[in-house]
This record gives C-alpha cells, sequence and structure tokens, in this order.
C-alpha cells in the first residue's frame, strides 16, 4: 500500500515531497505521493485459504480497510482484485477518479501522447492528467500496455486509441508528444524494417498532423544518436559515431532521420518543433523482460538468479529516474529552447559497479522485509553485443542552462523505489 511515511531525499539530502516545476509561467507540480499511488497501487489481495464464502461475506468490508488509498484530499479504491489461490484477476470501476487540476479553458491545453501506453508514454500522461489537461493516447500497443493507463479510462479528460503511427490520425490539438518507438533492443531488432518505418513514417505522419493543426511538436529522440561516441560526455553538437548497417542500426538510424525530418520541417514548414534526447532512463512500469539492464539486473537479483553483465563490466552508463524525464520533457515542451537537448542524469557507472549496486539494494530491501535468501546472487560475465556503446553520459549543460532542469532523484533512491516496484509485482504473480 502506498504509504505518505515513505521518505525521498534528493542529491542534496532534501526531502522530495512533489515533482514538477514553476517555471515559463507554467506550473507543473504534482505531490509525489498521488503520482507513486498510480504506480504503486496494489491489488486487493484476497487471503489464499479463505473459502469463497468467506469472501463475499466480508469483501465490503476487507476493500474498506484493504483497498482504499488516502492522499489527503482524496479516497480511490483499488482498480483489481487478485485471488492468490486460484492466480486469477478481477478488475472492478474506480468509485473515483484521482482529482486532478481545474483549468480555465483558457489554459488547459489538448494534448496527444504518442506511444503514452508504454513506459515513459504512461508517466507522462500521469501528469499530464494531474495537472488538468484534455490527453488522448495513441498506442498500438506492440510493447506497451492498456493497465498502465487503464486507471485513467472512463475519465472525461483522456482517450485512449488504438493506433499505429505509421498511418496518419486525424485529430485537433494543442501539443504533440510524439514517443511512440520501441526501445529496447530485442524489441525494436525483432522487426528491423517496421521499427525504421515507425522512426519515418511515425514521424512524418505526427508532423504533418503538427502542420495542419499548428500544434508545439516534441519528439523523443535517443542518446543512440551518438552511436558508440568518441566525445565523452556527449554534447548536442556532437554529431554521433554510428554503423549504419548493424544490428542496432534500425533504431539509432531511424532516430536519426526522425531529427533530420523534424528540423526540415521547422525550416521548411514553420512547424514549432521540440528535441528531446533521452539518456538510459528506468522506473516502476518499465517492462521487466525487455532485455534493459536496470530490468534484468532487479528481476534476476529478486528471483535469486545470477545477474548477466554483457561484456567486461567495464562499459559505462548513466542512469536517471522516470520523474527527472518527465519533469524535462514538460519544460521543454513549455520552454522556447528548439535546439536538441540531452535529457539524462550525469552520474556514471560502470556496468559492473552498477550490477553490484542493483544487488546490495535487492538485498537491503529483502532483509527490510524479512525474506531469507538461500544463497548470495553472483555476477557472471558473457560476450558483449555488437556495437554495444563503450561508454555513454550526457553533457546536460543546454538542459541547465536554457531549462533551469536538473536531475533530482539519486540513482540509489529511484534503485530503491523500483526494486519495491517489482518486489510487489512479484508477490502478486505478475512479474
Amino acid at each position: 500500500m502506498v504509504s505518505a511515511s515513505i521518505k525521498t531525499l534528493d542529491k542534496n539530502g532534501n526531502d522530495i515531497a512533489t515533482v514538477g516545476f514553476n517555471r515559463f509561467g507554467f506550473d507543473s507540480e504534482v505531490p509525489l505521493d498521488v503520482l507513486r499511488s498510480l504506480y504503486l497501487r496494489p491489488h486487493y489481495a484476497v487471503p489464499a485459504d479463505s473459502d469463497d464464502g468467506d469472501k463475499s461475506l466480508d469483501m465490503d468490508e476487507q476493500e474498506a480497510q484493504h483497498a482504499k488509498f488516502t492522499q489527503g484530499h482524496t479516497a480511490y479504491q483499488s482498480k483489481s482484485i487478485y485471488y492468490p489461490d486460484t492466480k486469477s484477476i478481477s478488475y472492478t470501476t474506480l468509485s473515483r477518479f484521482t482529482p486532478v487540476k481545474l483549468l480555465p479553458p483558457s489554459q488547459r491545453k489538448r494534448i496527444l501522447v504518442t506511444g503514452g501506453a508504454g513506459f515513459v508514454g504512461s508517466h507522462l500522461v500521469d501528469r499530464l492528467m494531474l495537472l488538468g489537461h484534455e490527453v488522448t493516447v495513441l498506442d498500438n500497443f506492440f510493447t506497451g500496455s492498456k493497465t498502465t493507463v487503464s486507471h485513467w479510462v472512463g475519465h472525461p479528460n483522456f482517450e485512449l486509441v488504438r493506433h499505429d503511427v505509421v498511418e496518419p490520425f486525424m485529430i485537433e490539438c494543442d501539443q504533440i508528444y510524439h514517443l511512440a518507438c520501441p526501445a529496447s533492443p530485442p524489441h525494436y531488432q525483432f522487426n528491423a524494417v517496421k521499427t525504421i518505418k515507425t522512426s519515418f513514417m511515425g514521424t512524418l505522419n505526427m508532423l504533418g498532423l503538427a502542420k495542419r493543426t499548428k500544434a508545439r511538436f516534441l519528439i523523443s529522440s535517443t542518446s543512440e544518436v551518438y552511436g558508440d561516441p568518441e566525445v565523452h560526455p556527449q554534447h548536442e553538437e556532437y554529431w554521433g559515431h554510428v554503423n549504419p548497417i548493424g544490428p542496432r542500426a534500425c533504431y539509432d538510424e531511424g532516430k536519426r532521420v526522425a531529427e533530420t525530418l523534424t528540423y526540415g520541417f521547422q525550416r521548411q514548414d514553420g512547424v514549432d518543433v521540440r528535441v528531446a534526447r533521452i539518456f538510459n532512463t528506468y522506473g516502476p512500469r518499465m517492462n521487466p523482460y525487455d532485455g534493459r539492464v536496470v530490468s534484468n539486473f532487479i528481476v534476476q537479483a529478486l528471483k535469486g538468479e545470477d545477474m548477466t553483465v554483457y561484456g567486461d563490466g567495464k562499459q559505462t552508463r548513466s542512469f536517471q529516474y522516470i520523474h527527472d524525464l518527465i519533469d524535462g520533457l514538460i519544460l521543454l515542451m513549455n520552454s522556447d529552447e528548439s535546439r536538441p537537448v540531452n535529457i539524462g542524469n550525469g552520474d556514471e557507472f560502470s556496468i559492473g559497479e552498477f550490477a553490484e549496486l542493483v544487488r546490495e539494494i535487492v538485498e537491503k530491501v529483502q532483509d527490510e522485509d524479512g525474506v531469507k535468501r538461500t544463497r548470495r546472487v553472483q555476477i557472471v560475465y558473457k560476450p558483449m553485443p555488437t556495437d554495444d556503446p563503450q561508454m555513454r553520459r550526457p553533457d546536460t549543460t543546454r538542459a541547465k542552462e536554457s531549462l533551469g532542469w536538473q536531475p533530482k532523484w539519486t540513482v540509489r533512491m529511484g534503485l530503491e523505489e523500483m526494486v519495491r516496484y517489482y518486489k510487489a509485482k512479484m508477490a502478486e504473480g505478475s512479474l
């Protein structure tokens, strides 16, 4: 259950009670506990040893006790009931939506989020909904899931549409966050041609929509446009070092051409564009089996399996927590900065060091919860995948100077929250 007692500290040791900002005449601050209630919301679990009669007799009483969350001014019921004995789940309708800001029509924006049912998209949708905007989500559910945004279905400000962005879509909107594209290697390499089509045709269609509606357009690009960099850390003026024919090229080059399209529409048609180059991001709702290093390490450690490091573990990465990224995206969208902007955490880890940190945090959480381990998880090394970058760390000077943005969450603090999220998923049988 979400608790107001969860204490979160930023890099300076200060309490994090809210996320968001008040800048550029735009107030995006929301309470952290309210956000947590949306992604840490557990299922109401029926005791495995109770019989069907008991379940029906005291259901109302137990739901009142176990399936309501109080976040100061709001209380609502859990959206699902989990039966451990049969490993089944029953979905219910929310008795009340989480309260959102009531904005006057002049301030309320119609916002389209492509890929809005994915990991990053769903957190962005939560924030935009809580801020009182009208949000339409487009997703083909190749990697996204309806469950990530199901708590908003039925809300008058929300609409969910199954749609593939490689096909045109007609809607009236004020802002477009274009996030649609598989981002993990197993997913984008599964159908390389489709990945390229999504990056090119999807971006072309959304830019065409932005041109017609005069909407501001933000594309989620990636640090992969820098390839295996020869410059460290990577700044936005660096053109990159990318293998155009390797197994990762469908994603890397797809994003590069998407940026080219974006600036082509800006120069030729005057489309108001923003480009966010996103570095490694982690957090709740991340697909546990998408092949990315953070989710791989946490799931393996929680299951007591050896943690797999590809290569010698000396390659480096920088990891940012999801709330920092969402702050950066909303800031960029509402700023006047039209140049590419790196959004990432400058705290750099070797993959070997990161594996040890994840193991330490998993053991800490297990010890706090009284979980007994039969053995200590080991770290094993396997051959490095082709074209895997040797180092990756953002130069975020532009984000700091132009947006006033810098990450607040420490890697350790974010990992603890993510470990607890996955641990809860394991307990309910969905991991």
